[in-house]
Protein backbone atom coordinates (compact mmCIF):
# COMPACT_ATOMS: atom_id res chain seq x y z
CA UNK A 1 0.00 0.00 0.00
CA UNK A 2 1.44 3.40 -0.99
CA UNK A 3 2.30 5.95 1.68
CA UNK A 4 -0.32 8.68 2.19
CA UNK A 5 0.57 12.00 0.63
CA UNK A 6 1.00 14.77 3.25
CA UNK A 7 -1.87 17.23 3.53
CA UNK A 8 -0.66 20.85 3.38
CA UNK A 9 -2.19 23.58 5.50
CA UNK A 10 -3.11 25.57 2.39
CA UNK A 11 -3.08 25.05 -1.37
CA UNK A 12 -3.72 28.30 -3.29
CA UNK A 13 -6.78 28.18 -5.51
CA UNK A 14 -6.40 27.77 -9.27
CA UNK A 15 -9.68 27.93 -11.20
CA UNK A 16 -8.27 27.07 -14.64
CA UNK A 17 -9.32 30.44 -16.10
CA UNK A 18 -6.28 32.42 -14.96
CA UNK A 19 -4.21 31.82 -18.10
CA UNK A 20 -7.06 33.05 -20.32
CA UNK A 21 -7.30 36.37 -18.51
CA UNK A 22 -3.53 36.74 -18.21
CA UNK A 23 -3.13 36.22 -21.97
CA UNK A 24 -5.85 38.79 -22.50
CA UNK A 25 -3.94 41.29 -20.35
CA UNK A 26 -0.66 40.54 -22.14
CA UNK A 27 -2.22 41.21 -25.54
CA UNK A 28 -3.81 44.43 -24.33
CA UNK A 29 -0.36 45.74 -23.52
CA UNK A 30 -1.33 47.63 -20.34
CA UNK A 31 0.66 46.35 -17.37
CA UNK A 32 0.58 49.16 -14.80
CA UNK A 33 -2.24 49.87 -12.36
CA UNK A 34 -5.80 50.84 -13.21
CA UNK A 35 -5.97 48.82 -16.40
CA UNK A 36 -9.08 47.13 -17.81
CA UNK A 37 -8.94 44.12 -15.47
CA UNK A 38 -8.36 46.29 -12.41
CA UNK A 39 -11.50 48.25 -13.31
CA UNK A 40 -13.41 45.00 -13.82
CA UNK A 41 -12.31 43.79 -10.38
CA UNK A 42 -13.35 47.09 -8.79
CA UNK A 43 -16.75 47.02 -10.47
CA UNK A 44 -17.32 43.41 -9.42
CA UNK A 45 -16.33 44.13 -5.82
CA UNK A 46 -18.49 47.23 -5.62
CA UNK A 47 -21.49 45.21 -6.74
CA UNK A 48 -20.67 42.31 -4.39
CA UNK A 49 -19.97 44.40 -1.27
CA UNK A 50 -22.14 47.45 -1.77
CA UNK A 51 -19.17 49.71 -1.01
CA UNK A 52 -19.39 53.21 -2.44
CA UNK A 53 -15.94 52.87 -4.01
CA UNK A 54 -13.50 49.95 -4.25
CA UNK A 55 -9.84 50.60 -5.02
CA UNK A 56 -7.70 47.51 -5.76
CA UNK A 57 -4.32 47.65 -4.03
CA UNK A 58 -1.11 45.58 -4.06
CA UNK A 59 -2.05 44.05 -0.68
CA UNK A 60 -4.43 44.37 2.25
CA UNK A 61 -1.52 45.97 4.12
CA UNK A 62 -1.41 48.73 1.51
CA UNK A 63 -5.18 49.20 1.80
CA UNK A 64 -4.84 49.65 5.56
CA UNK A 65 -1.96 52.10 5.08
CA UNK A 66 -4.14 54.09 2.69
CA UNK A 67 -6.93 54.07 5.29
CA UNK A 68 -4.51 55.45 7.89
CA UNK A 69 -3.50 58.24 5.49
CA UNK A 70 -7.12 59.08 4.75
CA UNK A 71 -8.10 59.72 8.35
CA UNK A 72 -5.26 62.25 8.82
CA UNK A 73 -3.62 60.63 11.82
CA UNK A 74 -1.14 62.81 13.66
CA UNK A 75 1.72 61.61 15.91
CA UNK A 76 0.27 60.81 19.31
CA UNK A 77 -3.24 60.11 18.06
CA UNK A 78 -4.60 56.81 19.30
CA UNK A 79 -6.32 53.91 17.58
CA UNK A 80 -8.03 51.06 19.41
CA UNK A 81 -7.60 47.53 18.07
CA UNK A 82 -7.49 43.91 19.22
CA UNK A 83 -4.13 42.48 20.20
CA UNK A 84 -5.14 39.22 18.54
CA UNK A 85 -4.65 40.26 14.92
CA UNK A 86 -2.10 40.29 12.11
CA UNK A 87 0.75 42.77 12.42
CA UNK A 88 -0.45 44.81 9.41
CA UNK A 89 -3.54 45.90 11.35
CA UNK A 90 -1.18 47.68 13.76
CA UNK A 91 1.71 48.60 11.47
CA UNK A 92 -0.38 50.65 9.05
CA UNK A 93 -1.37 53.05 11.83
CA UNK A 94 1.89 53.02 13.79
CA UNK A 95 3.61 54.16 10.58
CA UNK A 96 1.57 57.39 10.79
CA UNK A 97 2.80 57.98 14.35
CA UNK A 98 -0.34 56.71 16.06
CA UNK A 99 -0.23 55.09 19.48
CA UNK A 100 -1.84 51.66 19.52
CA UNK A 101 -4.31 50.86 22.28
CA UNK A 102 -4.83 47.10 22.42
CA UNK A 103 -7.97 45.68 24.01
CA UNK A 104 -9.22 42.22 24.86
CA UNK A 105 -11.28 39.91 22.67
CA UNK A 106 -14.54 38.02 22.98
CA UNK A 107 -13.26 34.44 23.46
CA UNK A 108 -16.25 32.97 21.59
CA UNK A 109 -15.40 34.69 18.28
CA UNK A 110 -11.79 35.83 18.82
CA UNK A 111 -12.97 39.29 17.72
CA UNK A 112 -12.56 42.63 19.50
CA UNK A 113 -14.89 42.95 22.49
CA UNK A 114 -16.96 46.18 22.23
CA UNK A 115 -17.30 46.21 26.03
CA UNK A 116 -13.53 46.75 26.25
CA UNK A 117 -13.47 49.53 23.66
CA UNK A 118 -15.37 52.30 25.46
CA UNK A 119 -13.13 52.34 28.56
CA UNK A 120 -10.12 52.62 26.22
CA UNK A 121 -11.41 55.77 24.49
CA UNK A 122 -9.50 58.93 25.42
CA UNK A 123 -9.07 62.49 24.18
CA UNK A 124 -6.56 61.43 21.48
CA UNK A 125 -8.58 58.47 20.16
CA UNK A 126 -9.29 58.79 16.43
CA UNK A 127 -10.34 55.32 15.25
CA UNK A 128 -11.48 51.85 16.20
CA UNK A 129 -10.13 48.94 14.12
CA UNK A 130 -12.38 45.90 13.83
CA UNK A 131 -10.62 42.78 12.56
CA UNK A 132 -13.15 40.09 11.59
CA UNK A 133 -11.44 36.84 12.50
CA UNK A 134 -12.05 33.80 10.26
CA UNK A 135 -14.62 35.72 8.21
CA UNK A 136 -16.96 35.90 11.22
CA UNK A 137 -18.05 39.49 11.76
CA UNK A 138 -17.41 41.54 14.88
CA UNK A 139 -20.33 43.06 16.77
CA UNK A 140 -20.50 45.92 14.29
CA UNK A 141 -23.71 47.41 15.66
CA UNK A 142 -22.10 47.96 19.04
CA UNK A 143 -18.85 49.21 17.51
CA UNK A 144 -20.64 51.57 15.12
CA UNK A 145 -22.75 52.98 17.95
CA UNK A 146 -19.57 53.63 19.94
CA UNK A 147 -17.79 55.22 16.98
CA UNK A 148 -20.74 57.47 16.16
CA UNK A 149 -21.23 58.52 19.78
CA UNK A 150 -17.57 59.49 20.20
CA UNK A 151 -16.96 60.87 16.71
CA UNK A 152 -14.46 58.15 15.76
CA UNK A 153 -13.65 56.43 12.50
CA UNK A 154 -14.62 52.76 12.31
CA UNK A 155 -12.22 50.84 10.07
CA UNK A 156 -12.76 47.17 9.22
CA UNK A 157 -9.82 44.86 8.65
CA UNK A 158 -11.81 42.42 6.52
CA UNK A 159 -8.77 40.51 5.24
CA UNK A 160 -10.55 37.17 5.83
CA UNK A 161 -13.91 38.31 4.56
CA UNK A 162 -14.53 38.06 0.83
CA UNK A 163 -18.16 36.92 0.47
CA UNK A 164 -18.78 37.14 4.23
CA UNK A 165 -21.59 39.16 5.78
CA UNK A 166 -23.17 40.55 8.91
CA UNK A 167 -26.85 40.05 8.19
CA UNK A 168 -27.20 41.15 4.59
CA UNK A 169 -24.25 43.59 4.63
CA UNK A 170 -20.83 42.59 3.36
CA UNK A 171 -18.04 42.85 5.90
CA UNK A 172 -15.71 45.73 5.12
CA UNK A 173 -18.56 47.82 3.70
CA UNK A 174 -20.12 48.87 7.02
CA UNK A 175 -17.51 51.09 8.69
CA UNK A 176 -16.09 54.28 7.19
CA UNK A 177 -13.37 52.24 5.49
CA UNK A 178 -12.63 48.55 4.99
CA UNK A 179 -9.79 46.43 3.64
CA UNK A 180 -9.89 43.07 1.86
CA UNK A 181 -7.00 40.67 1.23
CA UNK A 182 -6.27 38.65 -1.89
CA UNK A 183 -3.12 36.99 -0.56
CA UNK A 184 -2.67 33.41 -1.76
CA UNK A 185 -3.84 32.15 1.64
CA UNK A 186 -7.29 33.71 1.14
CA UNK A 187 -10.42 32.19 -0.44
CA UNK A 188 -9.67 33.90 -3.76
CA UNK A 189 -6.36 35.55 -4.51
CA UNK A 190 -3.81 36.93 -6.95
CA UNK A 191 -0.70 35.88 -5.03
CA UNK A 192 -0.50 39.25 -3.28
CA UNK A 193 -3.32 41.76 -3.51
CA UNK A 194 -5.97 43.69 -1.65
CA UNK A 195 -8.64 46.35 -1.92
CA UNK A 196 -9.72 49.42 0.00
CA UNK A 197 -13.49 49.78 0.46
CA UNK A 198 -14.44 53.44 0.83
CA UNK A 199 -17.88 53.71 2.38
CA UNK A 200 -17.85 57.31 3.59
CA UNK A 201 -18.73 59.51 0.57
CA UNK A 202 -16.60 62.33 1.95
CA UNK A 203 -13.47 60.18 1.64
CA UNK A 204 -13.92 58.90 -1.93
CA UNK A 205 -12.22 61.65 -3.94
CA UNK A 206 -9.31 61.95 -1.56
CA UNK A 207 -8.83 58.17 -1.55
CA UNK A 208 -8.51 58.22 -5.36
CA UNK A 209 -5.90 61.00 -5.15
CA UNK A 210 -3.86 59.40 -2.35
CA UNK A 211 -3.81 56.04 -4.13
CA UNK A 212 -2.31 57.82 -7.16
CA UNK A 213 0.72 59.11 -5.24
CA UNK A 214 -1.17 62.20 -4.12
CA UNK A 215 -1.75 63.39 -7.69
CA UNK A 216 -4.88 64.33 -9.61
CA UNK A 217 -3.98 61.82 -12.32
CA UNK A 218 -7.43 60.18 -12.31
CA UNK A 219 -9.17 63.53 -12.81
CA UNK A 220 -6.68 64.45 -15.55
CA UNK A 221 -7.22 61.13 -17.35
CA UNK A 222 -10.98 61.74 -17.20
CA UNK A 223 -10.58 65.20 -18.71
CA UNK A 224 -11.75 66.93 -15.54
CA UNK A 225 -8.63 69.06 -15.11
CA UNK A 226 -6.10 70.46 -17.64
CA UNK A 227 -3.10 69.70 -15.43
CA UNK A 228 -1.63 66.56 -13.87
CA UNK A 229 0.04 67.59 -10.63
CA UNK A 230 0.79 66.77 -7.01
CA UNK A 231 -2.11 67.86 -4.79
CA UNK A 232 -1.95 65.80 -1.56
CA UNK A 233 -0.03 63.17 0.35
CA UNK A 234 -0.10 59.69 -1.14
CA UNK A 235 1.82 56.72 -2.39
CA UNK A 236 1.74 54.10 -5.14
CA UNK A 237 -1.18 51.91 -4.09
CA UNK A 238 -2.50 50.60 -7.42
CA UNK A 239 -2.75 46.90 -8.23
CA UNK A 240 -0.84 45.97 -11.40
CA UNK A 241 -2.78 44.70 -14.39
CA UNK A 242 -1.37 41.16 -14.44
CA UNK A 243 -2.36 40.33 -10.85
CA UNK A 244 -5.68 42.09 -11.50
CA UNK A 245 -6.31 39.78 -14.47
CA UNK A 246 -5.49 36.76 -12.29
CA UNK A 247 -7.83 38.05 -9.58
CA UNK A 248 -10.67 38.72 -12.00
CA UNK A 249 -10.48 35.09 -13.17
CA UNK A 250 -10.83 34.01 -9.55
CA UNK A 251 -13.84 36.24 -8.90
CA UNK A 252 -15.75 34.27 -11.54
CA UNK A 253 -15.50 31.20 -9.29
CA UNK A 254 -16.28 32.89 -5.97
CA UNK A 255 -19.81 31.49 -5.32
CA UNK A 256 -18.61 27.92 -5.81
CA UNK A 257 -15.47 28.54 -3.76
CA UNK A 258 -17.47 29.89 -0.82
CA UNK A 259 -19.94 26.99 -1.02
CA UNK A 260 -17.16 24.38 -1.02
CA UNK A 261 -15.27 25.96 1.87
CA UNK A 262 -18.48 26.10 3.90
CA UNK A 263 -19.06 22.41 3.18
CA UNK A 264 -15.62 21.58 4.55
CA UNK A 265 -16.06 23.90 7.53
CA UNK A 266 -19.36 22.19 8.41
CA UNK A 267 -17.82 18.75 7.91
CA UNK A 268 -15.19 19.57 10.55
CA UNK A 269 -17.77 21.16 12.85
CA UNK A 270 -20.13 18.20 12.77
CA UNK A 271 -17.46 15.50 12.88
CA UNK A 272 -15.73 17.06 15.91
CA UNK A 273 -18.89 18.00 17.78
CA UNK A 274 -18.74 14.87 19.95
CA UNK A 275 -15.32 15.90 21.27
CA UNK A 276 -16.65 19.36 21.98
CA UNK A 277 -19.72 17.97 23.74
CA UNK A 278 -17.50 15.95 26.07
CA UNK A 279 -15.29 18.96 26.80
CA UNK A 280 -12.17 17.65 25.06
CA UNK A 281 -11.90 20.69 22.81
CA UNK A 282 -13.79 23.83 21.74
CA UNK A 283 -15.09 24.61 18.26
CA UNK A 284 -15.68 27.93 16.45
CA UNK A 285 -18.74 29.99 17.33
CA UNK A 286 -20.62 32.02 14.72
CA UNK A 287 -23.30 34.46 15.99
CA UNK A 288 -26.72 34.24 14.36
CA UNK A 289 -26.17 37.37 12.25
CA UNK A 290 -22.80 36.15 10.96
CA UNK A 291 -22.80 34.70 7.44
CA UNK A 292 -19.19 33.64 7.20
CA UNK A 293 -17.27 32.26 4.23
CA UNK A 294 -15.49 29.19 5.59
CA UNK A 295 -12.18 31.04 5.48
CA UNK A 296 -10.54 28.98 8.21
CA UNK A 297 -11.41 26.34 10.76
CA UNK A 298 -9.85 26.24 14.20
CA UNK A 299 -10.24 24.27 17.36
CA UNK A 300 -9.13 25.10 20.88
CA UNK A 301 -7.22 22.72 23.10
CA UNK A 302 -7.01 22.78 26.89
CA UNK A 303 -3.83 24.88 26.88
CA UNK A 304 -0.73 25.71 24.85
CA UNK A 305 1.05 22.51 25.86
CA UNK A 306 -1.80 20.35 24.58
CA UNK A 307 -2.05 22.47 21.41
CA UNK A 308 1.62 21.89 20.69
CA UNK A 309 1.28 18.16 21.35
CA UNK A 310 -1.68 17.92 18.96
CA UNK A 311 0.24 19.86 16.30
CA UNK A 312 3.19 17.47 16.57
CA UNK A 313 0.88 14.44 16.55
CA UNK A 314 -0.79 15.64 13.33
CA UNK A 315 2.56 16.48 11.71
CA UNK A 316 3.80 12.92 12.29
CA UNK A 317 0.71 11.73 10.43
CA UNK A 318 1.20 14.06 7.49
CA UNK A 319 -1.21 16.83 8.49
CA UNK A 320 0.09 20.40 8.51
CA UNK A 321 -1.88 22.29 11.19
CA UNK A 322 -0.94 25.82 12.32
CA UNK A 323 -1.42 28.05 15.34
CA UNK A 324 -2.15 31.71 14.60
CA UNK A 325 -1.36 35.20 15.89
CA UNK A 326 0.90 35.74 18.87
CA UNK A 327 -0.74 38.68 20.74
CA UNK A 328 0.75 41.93 19.48
CA UNK A 329 0.90 43.60 22.88
CA UNK A 330 3.36 40.91 24.04
CA UNK A 331 5.81 41.66 21.20
CA UNK A 332 8.74 44.06 21.35
CA UNK A 333 7.17 46.36 18.75
CA UNK A 334 3.77 46.16 20.43
CA UNK A 335 5.30 47.39 23.69
CA UNK A 336 7.17 50.14 21.85
CA UNK A 337 4.27 51.48 19.82
CA UNK A 338 1.32 50.76 22.07
CA UNK A 339 -0.16 49.57 25.34
CA UNK A 340 -2.85 47.19 26.52
CA UNK A 341 -5.97 48.81 27.97
CA UNK A 342 -7.86 46.91 30.63
CA UNK A 343 -7.17 43.31 31.63
CA UNK A 344 -5.87 40.61 29.31
CA UNK A 345 -8.43 38.02 30.37
CA UNK A 346 -8.69 36.16 27.08
CA UNK A 347 -6.26 37.30 24.39
CA UNK A 348 -3.13 35.48 25.56
CA UNK A 349 -5.00 32.48 26.94
CA UNK A 350 -7.13 31.84 23.87
CA UNK A 351 -4.40 32.48 21.30
CA UNK A 352 -2.26 29.86 23.05
CA UNK A 353 -5.00 27.22 22.74
CA UNK A 354 -5.96 27.76 19.10
CA UNK A 355 -4.95 25.41 16.26
CA UNK A 356 -6.06 25.78 12.64
CA UNK A 357 -6.76 22.71 10.53
CA UNK A 358 -6.13 22.53 6.76
CA UNK A 359 -8.97 24.11 4.80
CA UNK A 360 -8.70 24.94 1.11
CA UNK A 361 -10.85 24.54 -1.99
CA UNK A 362 -9.07 21.42 -3.29
CA UNK A 363 -9.21 19.58 0.05
CA UNK A 364 -11.26 16.42 -0.47
CA UNK A 365 -13.88 15.02 1.87
CA UNK A 366 -11.65 11.97 2.26
CA UNK A 367 -8.70 14.13 3.35
CA UNK A 368 -10.88 16.09 5.76
CA UNK A 369 -12.19 12.82 7.18
CA UNK A 370 -8.63 11.57 7.68
CA UNK A 371 -7.73 14.79 9.53
CA UNK A 372 -10.76 14.41 11.79
CA UNK A 373 -9.82 10.81 12.57
CA UNK A 374 -6.29 11.85 13.55
CA UNK A 375 -7.68 14.52 15.89
CA UNK A 376 -9.95 11.87 17.44
CA UNK A 377 -7.05 9.47 17.85
CA UNK A 378 -5.02 12.14 19.64
CA UNK A 379 -7.73 12.73 22.20
CA UNK A 380 -8.39 9.01 22.60
CA UNK A 381 -4.70 8.50 23.41
CA UNK A 382 -4.34 11.55 25.68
Amino acid sequence: MSERKPIPFNLPLLTGAEETYLREALHQGHFAGDGPHSHRCATYLEKLTGARKVLPTPSCTHALELAALLIDLKPGDEVILPSFTFVSTANAFALRGARLVFVDIDPRTMNIDPNEVEPAIGPRTRAVLAMHYAGIGCDLKALKDLADRHGLFLIEDAAHCIDAYSGDRHLGAIGHLGALSFHESKNIHCGEGGALLVNDPELVERAIVMREKGTNRAAFAAGKTPFYSWVDLGSSYSLGELPAAFLFAQTRALPGVTARRLQLWRLYQEALRELADTGELELPFAPAEARHNGHLFFLKCKDTEQRQALSRFLARRGVDAHFHYVPLHSSAAGRQFGRFSGIDRWTTRESGRLLRLPLFHALSDEQAGYIVEQVRQFFRSS
